[in-house]
């Protein structure tokens, strides 16, 4: 009630902000491929994303098949020709559910919003691992228009918007207890955690590594305990001491016959 309806022929103006959204998101992470400055791998910051999503989703549909309300859109309001759907003619459309027709005007999944759902996990990505301020801001900014246009659209009611925000963010709050946090990419640390087929490889690159840093060291004289290269430095430095004391007494004594 307190936001006015936007009508029909406006309805699309929060699919736009929401395809803006995924689409930035969707650059985004694949700019790795793109530019040298790679600050994360992009299948490892997906693997997060789509434990968030398969978190959330799950509960969607939990929360949707025990939950009942009329649906608020223009489509399934008593007299309109799509408030009721024409029955499946074949086995296919009942296991699609009418599609494309059943997804665009549906009006039962309303608990919780799955467009919230969507950008709220990509918002919180990008504010975690994204790098320009300015741009987190503004995504903030466009979760909070989004989640209003969609209730002044009618496509969702306020509620959906209001348990989307809290459950997402519960969601990637716990799911990120359970998967470790993803540093810098350039210091060589492993983004995520690894399996043990990986991890003895990763041993076995290292040690190797090891062995080969050792063989160089030995072919070029340098030994890598750097405790033998000062004990080596000083008895250079006593030897050669000796030496000029050596060569200064013999002159001496040569002067002096």
């Amino acid at each position: 009630m307190a936001l006015p309806e936007l009508g029909q022929d406006k309805g699309y103006l929060s699919e736009s902000i929401f395809s803006s959204i995924f689409l930035s998101f969707v650059l985004w992470t694949f700019h790795p491929f793109i530019y040298h400055s790679k600050r994360f791998y992009t299948v490892l910051i997906w693997r997060r994303v789509l434990a968030f999503l398969v978190a959330s989703q799950f509960l969607r549909i939990i929360t949707f098949y025990s939950t009942q309300l009329p649906g608020p859109n223009y489509h399934c309001r008593e007299g309109s020709e799509l408030a009721t759907l024409p029955p499946p003619n074949s086995v296919l459309e009942v296991l699609l559910i009418n599609f494309p027709r059943g997804v665009l005007f549906g009006c039962g999944d309303l608990i919780f919003s799955s467009h919230m759902i969507f950008t709220l996990v990509f918002v919180r990505t990008y504010h975690k691992y994204g790098s320009k301020r300015f741009i987190k801001f503004l995504a903030w900014f466009m979760a909070i228009i989004q989640s209003l246009l969609i209730i002044a659209s009618r496509k969702h009611y306020s509620v959906d918007v209001v348990v989307a925000w809290y459950t997402v963010n519960l969601v990637v709050f716990f799911v990120d207890n359970k998967l470790p946090e993803m540093p810098d990419r350039t210091n060589g640390v492993p983004l995520l955690p690894l399996s043990t087929k990986e991890k003895e490889m990763r041993l076995k690159e290292e040690k190797d590594s090891k062995l080969k840093d050792e063989f160089h060291k030995l072919l070029n004289g340098n030994h890598g305990d750097p405790t033998d290269r000062r004990q080596r430095a000083q008895m250079n430095g006593r030897q050669h001491d000796e030496d000029i004391n050596h060569a200064l007494t013999d002159a001496a004594t040569a002067n002096g016959t």
